[in-house]
C-alpha cells in the first residue's frame, strides 16, 4: 500500500508475513495470559502470598520446595504440603507431586503443584515456564540466572535487576514495599525484622542452643513475656514481649543456635495468625505487576 510515495510499516510487515507462509514457515501464536506458566523457586510465607495472587489472577503456577522446608509461618505457607500432601489458604489448595507428568492434572483440578526439587531444575527444564520467580529470600541468589526463561523475577536483596534476573522486587518494609524494580537492587538486609507494633527484634523468637526443637504452645496461642515458648532439647525459648504466636517452627525438627524459631504479635489479633501478611500481599501484587509489565502489551 502507497501514502505520498511511501510503502506504510503495515503493508511491510503483512508482505513479510505472506512471504513467510509462502515458505511454509508458520508463525508461533501468541500465548494467552491464562496460558502463562509461573514456576515459583520456594514456599514459604512470602512465596505463598505470591503464589496465592496469580492464582487468583488465573495464571498456571507451580511451586517447588526442598526436602525439609523451615517455614515460621507455617499456617500460611504452602511448604507445608511437603510434610502433609496437601495444604489450603484462603481458599487456595496445592497439592504435592512426585512425579513431573502429574502437574498438569493438579491445574486441570484448580488447584498449585508442588514438587521437591531443591534447585528447581528438573521442574524448570520440564515445564519451560514463562515466568520464574525466585522467592526464597535466601539475601542472596542461590542459582537463578536471567537466562532461565523468558522473564525472571528476584525477591529483595541478593539480585541485579537487568544483570541475573530481568526485575527485582523490593521485599524490605517501608515506603518502597512491592516495587518493581527495573535496574539496580531492592535495599540491603539490615538484619532487623520490620516494625509491627512498636517492635522489632524483641518479635522474633531465636534459641541460644543446637538441637531438636520441642514447642510448647502453638500457633495462635496467647502468650506472656517470660513465657516459655518452646525448649531445644532441655533449653527454653522465652518470649520477649506478649501477643499471639504468629508462627512458630515444627515439632521434632533440628536448629542451630541463633535460629529464628517463632514470631509473637504485639497486635494480639488471632485472626493474623492464619491470614496472609500486608507485606506478602504486597510482595505478590509488585510480582504480578512485572509479569503484567512483560507479557501484557
Amino acid at each position: 500500500m502507497w501514502i505520498h510515495g511511501k510503502i506504510t510499516k503495515k503493508s511491510e510487515k503483512e508482505g513479510a508475513r505472506i512471504e513467510r507462509m509462502k515458505k511454509g514457515i508458520q508463525t508461533k501464536p501468541k500465548k494467552s495470559m491464562s496460558e502463562l506458566v509461573i514456576l515459583i523457586r520456594g514456599a514459604g510465607e512470602i512465596a505463598s502470598g505470591v503464589a496465592h495472587r496469580l492464582h487468583r489472577s488465573h495464571f498456571k503456577v507451580c511451586l517447588t520446595e526442598i526436602p525439609h522446608p523451615m517455614a515460621v509461618r507455617r499456617t500460611v505457607a504452602f511448604s507445608e504440603a511437603v510434610y502433609e500432601g496437601k495444604k489450603e489458604v484462603e481458599g487456595v489448595r496445592v497439592q504435592l507431586v512426585s512425579r513431573l507428568e502429574e502437574i498438569e492434572s493438579v491445574w486441570q483440578k484448580g488447584n498449585i503443584p508442588i514438587l521437591v526439587d531443591p534447585d528447581g531444575k528438573k521442574t524448570r527444564t520440564f515445564l519451560k515456564p514463562d515466568v520464574v520467580v525466585d522467592a526464597i529470600i535466601a539475601k542472596q541468589n542461590l542459582g537463578t540466572q536471567v537466562h532461565d526463561a523468558p522473564l525472571v523475577i528476584g525477591l529483595g536483596p541478593g539480585f541485579m535487576a537487568g544483570k541475573d534476573v530481568h526485575i527485582v522486587i523490593e521485599t524490605n518494609r517501608g515506603h518502597h514495599l512491592g516495587k518493581m524494580i527495573l535496574n539496580g537492587t531492592a535495599e540491603p538486609d539490615t538484619g532487623i525484622p520490620g516494625e509491627i507494633g512498636g517492635y522489632t527484634m524483641e518479635r522474633v523468637l531465636r534459641t541460644m542452643k543446637k538441637g531438636i526443637f520441642h514447642p510448647q504452645k502453638s500457633i495462635g496461642d496467647r502468650v506472656d513475656r517470660g513465657s516459655v515458648v518452646a525448649v531445644v532439647d532441655d533449653f527454653p525459648v522465652i518470649a520477649k514481649i506478649s501477643g499471639v504466636l504468629r508462627g512458630l517452627l515444627r515439632e521434632g525438627v533440628e536448629v542451630k543456635k541463633g535460629m529464628k524459631v517463632g514470631d509473637v504479635d504485639p497486635r494480639s489479633k488471632k485472626e493474623s495468625c492464619f491470614t496472609i501478611s500486608d507485606k506478602a500481599r504486597a510482595i505478590g501484587g509488585g510480582v504480578l505487576e512485572a509479569v503484567l509489565y512483560k507479557f501484557n502489551q
